[in-house]
């Protein structure tokens, strides 16, 4: 049986899916707020910091998986900055910190929490997610207040870039660490409950399409997360996988694959 650490661990998809994981045998050290084997607050970088130590001294010198759920919503009077600050970053440096952990487990994996806002909330600022990629969490914060409603899904689409472009390198699959990332849709969660009541987002969450025709069950989610951390999927690297209920199918069917362009001029020559 295998030590992983969950963020965001005390309610949600995060407390669902360390339900899942302990349930089959495994040991799970939770992080969040509160209530939780580590307590931290990872809108700061003293916060991660804290988040990365108190896994090591529970972890006993590896870890076999790790899952950043922590995160905030959009909501009414919630600063754009913050949101980025948790979700994006307070994902990444806690990521990065245990990443030594995960190498020194036999078969690592690690899961980014993105999200199919990244495809179906239109118009979100992709200059945004271009510097959560880039680290640059002074001037990401900046231009998150400027659009509170759009960093949420671009602070999730940096989560997918970065498991995108960090899963093929040498300190990731180089090391043996296998790197995915999961968009979920709609799920009924306090988070989601609270978004519909929210003037902020009411309206939006009321026209959301469900092909299913019900949202989400965090246990849905906590399966699929468990699938991903586990042995049954160790051809799994860089991947980002859409458990939606068929939303991002409905509004975006013909989007991918898309074609690789490739000039083969030079090659001819």
């Amino acid at each position: 049986m295998g030590t992983y650490a969950i963020t965001g661990a005390a309610s949600g998809i995060g407390a669902a899916t360390k339900a899942r994981l302990e349930a089959d045998g495994h040991r799970v050290i939770g992080v969040d707020l509160r209530d939780s084997d580590v307590d931290a607050d990872l809108s700061t970088p003293e916060g991660r910091a804290e988040a990365v130590a108190g896994i090591a001294a529970a972890a006993d010198g590896s870890l076999d998986g790790f899952v950043p759920f922590a995160g905030l919503a959009a909501a009414t009077g919630r600063p754009g900055s913050q949101m980025v600050s948790v979700n994006y970053f307070g994902a990444v440096e806690v990521l990065e910190g245990v990443r030594p952990l995960l190498a020194a487990a036999e078969h690592p994996s690690a899961v980014l929490v993105s999200s199919n806002s990244t495809t179906c909330q239109p118009n979100w600022p992709v200059e945004l997610a271009e510097l959560c990629l880039a680290g640059d969490e002074a001037a990401a914060r900046e231009v998150a207040d400027a659009d509170p409603l759009g960093s949420y899904p671009a602070a999730k689409a940096a989560l997918a870039y970065y498991a995108r472009t960090k899963s093929v390198a040498a300190e990731w699959i180089g090391q043996g660490i296998r790197l995915n990332a999961i968009a979920p849709g709609l799920i009924e969660t306090p988070m989601t409950a609270a978004g519909r009541t929210d003037p902020l987002t009411a309206e939006g969450m009321k026209m959301y399409p469900l092909p299913i025709g019900r949202g989400g069950n965090p246990a849905e989610i906590a399966g699929l997360t468990a699938f991903l951390l586990g042995p049954e999927s160790t051809y799994f690297v860089g991947s980002v996988l859409f458990c939606d209920g068929g939303t991002d199918a409905l509004l975006r069917a013909k989007d991918w694959p898309a074609a690789w362009e490739l000039d083969l001029s030079a090659f001819r020559a």
